[in-house]
């Protein structure tokens, strides 16, 4: 009497995975062979599948370009805006500049006419 050893299970295993697997593989090739209406219909599912890709990458080309065109428009606003922000900041400080000035030039006048008073008052009373 024979007892099958583990070689000999893995051995027919492996034979009826074959089989099983040429079964399958000989069952799609009949089908793929016997309806040409199957394969047309796969090819054309196939070429609209492509067609959609395409479409989607254009669509994505055209959004990343559209990003890009509004991150240019943005940089260039924000750059605008610093350079508006930076004349406005020096034309203050100019403003700022001269008011002191003036405000200076007042305070030097009005000490000279107080000093001027107060002499001519000291001359008015010798």
């Amino acid at each position: 009497m024979h007892y099958p050893n583990h070689t000999d299970r893995k051995e027919a295993a492996e034979k009826a995975r074959q089989a099983m697997l040429e079964k399958f593989r000989a069952k799609a090739q009949a089908a793929q062979a016997a309806d040409p209406a199957a394969v047309e219909e796969r090819a054309k599912q196939e070429r609209e599948r492509e067609a959609k890709r395409i479409a989607a990458e254009e669509k994505r080309k055209a959004r990343v370009a559209a990003e890009k065109v509004q991150r240019a428009a943005d940089a260039k606003a924000a750059a605008e805006a610093e350079a508006k922000r930076m004349r406005d900041e020096l034309i203050a400080a100019a403003q700022r500049k001269r008011a002191e000035k003036e405000a200076a030039e007042i305070r030097s006048y009005e000490e000279q006419a107080r000093r001027d008073l107060m002499n001519a008052a000291k001359r008015a009373r010798k």
